[in-house]
């Protein structure tokens, strides 16, 4: 259902090992948004009997289960490049509007971008807790 490339599982098990967390899983929560949804990563230690769980990459993942329709197909990626760096999560069920990449170093990011058309990611900086992409 989720796919975490071996970048975006690297990356996400140094920013779990950093945080002293690597019990925890990462919640990807998504949210309704104008024409897309939101994404956001957070870590999780008490999963609920809604949640669906799943593992990937040496990873596990979950989400509320009523999200299952926006999760289908969910590609959650991290490059590192001259102009950015961070978490690009796309979902094949909204390909108009790009991408998102939040950066790392423990969460903690947010950002909006995309909107109608079709517009490219957005790029922003580290934290502490969480990453909120918006604009899918």
């Amino acid at each position: 259902m989720i796919e975490v490339t071996d970048d975006a599982a690297a990356k996400l098990t140094e920013i779990l090992e950093e945080e002293k967390a690597t019990d925890s899983a990462l919640r990807v929560v998504v949210v309704p948004s104008g024409h897309g949804v939101q994404y956001m990563l957070t870590l999780e230690d008490d999963p609920t009997d809604e949640d669906v769980i799943t593992e990937t990459g040496g990873l596990r993942l979950l989400f509320d289960s009523q999200n299952a329709d926006f999760m289908e197909g969910v590609k959650i990626d991290y490059i590192e490049d001259i102009m950015r760096s961070g978490f690009v999560i796309s979902n094949p069920n909204f390909p108009m509007a790009g991408g998102c990449g939040c950066g790392a170093g423990g969460g903690g990011c947010g950002c909006g971008a995309g909107g109608e058309g079709g517009g490219g990611g957005c790029g922003c900086g580290a934290g502490g807790g969480g990453c909120a992409c918006g604009g899918h």
